[in-house]
């Protein structure tokens, strides 16, 4: 498992090879410059705090590091854990018998990626297919899911209906009866959906661009 310590120390030499502070690299990657700073990597009462997924996707873009590059600059030497994770792809993730009755991915049979171990032990990976997703996602991306993530409005999601339809939206509302979904690509509408309806909605932590 990824540590604290070095997620951060990742960040601050990704910094540090750009010729910037952490604050600047923040400012780069169009964040608040103080995201970075010391003062937020750990709360008053010793809680430890952790950037985002989306930051860290923020600053990779903005220096056009991929991920594989900052994991050796987390690792440093040091062993960072991996594990397999299903990769399944679109066509198929509207097929039954690829998740079980609780949304969560089974079988075998299917190519698995390696990826620093995360806490969902339920994670999986899904390979874009088609431009409905654009300018966001595109052909042959692959998104890093989890099913056990806490959704809120905004979040980029994988969502499953009961009849089979897969899609990647933007939460725009969700209740316990209702979700609304934002398109990315605007040639496409907007969805929404009574709850009754939807097999899953998992939250997208990661992609690979």
């Amino acid at each position: 498992m990824l540590t604290h310590f070095q997620i951060w120390r990742g960040i601050d030499t990704l910094a540090s090879r750009q010729g910037l502070s952490p604050s600047g690299l923040a400012k780069l990657a169009g964040l608040d410059p103080t995201t970075f700073n010391k003062s937020k990597r750990g709360a008053t009462d010793g809680k430890l705090r952790w950037p985002s997924t989306e930051s860290l996707a923020k600053i990779l873009a903005a220096t056009g590091a991929s991920l594989d590059e900052f994991v050796a600059l987390v690792s440093d030497g040091a062993q960072v854990h991996t594990r397999p994770l299903p990769l399944i792809g679109w066509a198929q993730a509207g097929l039954d018998g690829y998740f079980d009755d609780s949304g969560f991915p089974k079988g075998h049979g299917w190519e698995e990626i390696a990826f620093p171990d995360l806490s969902d032990a339920h994670a999986y990976a899904l390979e874009i297919t088609g431009d409905s997703m654009l300018p966001v996602y595109r052909d042959g991306d692959r998104i890093l899911v989890s099913p056990s993530a806490n959704l809120r409005r905004g979040d980029r999601v994988v969502v499953k209906t009961l009849a089979g339809e897969v899609m990647a939206k933007q939460i725009g509302r969700l209740t316990a009866q209702r979700v609304e979904l934002k398109s990315f690509n605007p040639a496409y509408e907007d969805r929404a959906f009574p709850m009754s309806d939807i097999n899953f909605v998992h939250r997208i932590i990661w992609a690979s661009q």
